[in-house]
């Protein structure tokens, strides 16, 4: 066994959770659970409490999956969504991520916004003020924005093909890097005697001018304890993946087996490679969520339990907006290309039709089921799982998604978290401070 404190940074599994400020992550239906909590999604002290437990068990961090708005593809409205429990951001992220701040020290904290709806500067502002408060713990899941409706809430008319969003994307990290670094290191003198603040000769313009977004700056937030955020990415297109390869420090994938998860990664890592970047320097994770019985049956009644919980109209809602097409009015897969338009996510169309593929079944039959790919077993047999995956290179660690909150995370921490500290994969201590710090370790 080796011992997690000596082990080569290599060996070091990495741990994410997937949060929503609401009542579904993931899980069509796990809100119902008796043991979910939901009078306090609208509360301080529910974000605070995950933080801590996270904290506790030496989680990586975790971040926000968010939405600039209500879906509302499947049946023209919101009304699933609202109705059932769906996958809806109650809350603003980044209003969210300082209470979580203030209540730990160490684990990091990520949030999702998007390059097509907002500006460079607000991006960067926010961002790195979220990281300067945090101590250097910041995330920022970049995303290009798959639904119309993000597009009309920001004032657009209609959301830009998939690869001009990327390009804009391209311009909008190369702007923000430009802000984030128009601060020195150390430009505080606070000398009082003298009536020095700070050395102005530390603070510079960005003067940033592309082909979609322009910036002069200088940014009004000084240079946090790791430079600049952390930059989270999951676009699973072949344009997505080289924007991953350019930028990503961890990248967040959805695959359906092992075999999809190696040559994911093989792919990313390639592409790096044309970038000039070392594999080590970008972490993939795979999302995974468990059902923990202290036996194998018990595992299984309550995956059976929680399966009795799905709802299928949210779950075909919930595939429709990752599809950016209402899939209930869609008899076949060649249909969909024209229904989606713009819209869509890449990896939710590759993970369905993988799903086909292996299967046999149909689109209507996918549709009507609930996709999550469960690992369901004791604590001992999903860490031979998890543990298998990583060191068999399929990944370098997992986005860990609850099936129903927060006691998933809690048995998960509780009770799987100790069993890969005692093999060795997975630390039992921080090293670091900040986030970036917890990746490379």
């Amino acid at each position: 066994m080796t011992d997690p404190e000596t082990a080569p940074p290599s060996s070091r599994m990495k741990l994410v959770a997937y949060l929503k400020t609401g009542p579904t992550a993931r899980h069509p239906g796990g809100w119902r659970h008796p043991e979910s909590r939901l009078d306090d999604i609208l509360t301080p002290e529910r974000y605070a409490s995950i933080a801590r437990t996270l904290e506790q068990a030496k989680f990586d961090g975790c971040f926000f999956a968010d939405l600039f708005g209500l879906y509302d593809i499947h049946a023209g409205g919101p009304d699933a969504y609202v109705r059932r429990g769906g996958q809806i951001s109650w809350l603003d992220p980044m209003v969210v991520l300082p209470v979580m701040a203030a209540a730990t020290t160490r684990l990091g904290l990520g949030a999702t916004l998007s390059t097509s709806l907002h500006t460079p500067y607000h991006l960067a502002r926010w961002l790195g003020s979220l990281d300067a408060m945090s101590g250097g713990r910041a995330a920022w899941n970049v995303v290009t924005s798959a639904t119309e409706l993000e597009a009309k809430n920001a004032g657009m008319d209609a959301l830009p093909p998939r690869d001009l969003r990327y390009d804009r994307a391209d311009e909008v990290l190369e702007a923000c890097c430009k802000l984030w670094e128009s601060w020195d290191p150390d430009p505080f003198v606070l000398d009082k005697e003298n009536g020095v603040f700070a050395d102005p000769e530390k603070v510079h313009y960005a003067n940033y001018e592309g082909a979609f977004v322009k910036t002069r700056g200088p940014l009004s937030v000084p240079r946090s304890a790791q430079g600049r955020p952390v930059i989270l990415q999951a676009g699973a297109s072949d344009r997505g993946r080289e924007f991953a390869a350019r930028w990503a420090e961890a990248v967040f994938t959805i695959q359906r087996d092992e075999a999809d998860m190696r040559a994911f990664r093989d792919d990313l890592h390639a592409r790096m490679a044309a970038f000039g970047r070392a594999p080590e320097t970008c972490k993939v994770l795979t999302a995974v969520s468990v059902v923990i019985g202290e036996t194998p049956s018990i595992a299984r009644a309550r995956a059976d339990y929680l399966q009795g919980l799905v709802d299928m109209e949210l779950t075909a809602a919930s595939l429709s907006s990752n599809l950016g097409a209402d899939i209930t009015r869609i008899k076949d897969i060649s249909e969909l290309a024209a229904a989606q338009g713009a819209q869509g996510m890449k990896g939710s169309e590759q993970l369905l039709a993988q799903e086909m593929k292996a299967t046999g079944r149909s689109l209507s039959e996918v549709a009507s089921r609930n996709a999550e790919n469960e690992i369901v077993g004791t604590p001992a047999a999903i860490a031979d799982h998890l543990q298998h995956l990583f060191e068999s290179g399929a990944c370098d660690g997992f986005v860990v998604s609850p099936t129903h909150f927060p006691g998933m995370f809690e048995e998960f921490c509780r009770a799987v978290v100790p069993e890969l500290q005692r093999r060795g994969v997975f630390r039992s201590e921080y090293r670091g401070a900040t986030l970036r710090e917890h990746l490379t370790e």
